[in-house]
């Protein structure tokens, strides 16, 4: 089960390397770059909005990365270059280079336990924030789809930005259903 794992992770990374961010992430940067936003918590696993330019210590990734692996014994990092160099060596799944563990990547599948520093560092940022944006998602995946509603509960302003209604719109002070690219561009001044 773990060679085929890694042998349909290898295949979806063929789409997936070439991704490049798009307007949306590019405004969340540059927000970030200006000090309007502090934080982004993110489930999405692409490094998009590091590669947009947010640094890596704003972004929170509450299901991982999945442009890298982990030691799952010893949590070593190991670029995916030189675990498909070890997969097609073994013609097997990799091991980690200094225990010999498993190797994984570093996102979380399904029944893994959600990261509890990241869960954490979300929470914190939920609870300090005065506004909360969230942009391009359905709000029905949880626990990450609570911080919206932990942010409202805590005094924070909500708005909404995605192309459908969500189940929390109701909650929301402002909802915005429109394309989110360009919206945040114009929000942040970049056309």
């Amino acid at each position: 089960m773990r060679r085929e794992a890694w042998r349909r992770k290898f295949e979806i990374d063929k789409t997936l390397i070439g991704a490049d961010p798009n307007k949306g992430h590019m405004a969340i940067a540059r927000l970030v770059d200006t000090g309007k936003i502090t934080h982004v918590i993110t489930q999405n696993i692409d490094n998009l909005h590091q590669n947009s330019g947010v640094p890596a210590d704003r972004v929170i990734e509450l299901h991982g990365n999945g442009t890298f692996a982990k030691c799952l014994d010893c949590g070593t990092r190991h670029e995916l270059a030189e675990v498909r160099a070890m997969f097609d060596a073994q013609d097997g799944p990799p091991t980690c280079k200094w225990c010999n563990g498993m190797v994984k990547s570093a996102t979380v599948s399904f029944g893994q336990s959600m990261p509890e520093a990241e869960m954490q560092r979300a929470q914190e940022a939920t609870l300090a924030c005065d506004l909360f944006i969230a942009i391009g998602s359905s709000l029905q995946v949880y626990p990450a789809a609570g911080f919206p509603i932990v942010a409202k509960r805590n005094g924070a302003k909500l708005v909404i930005l995605n192309r459908e209604p969500t189940e929390l719109d109701a909650i929301a002070d402002l909802v915005i259903n429109a394309e989110i690219g360009a919206t945040l561009a114009r929000i942040a001044m970049l056309n």
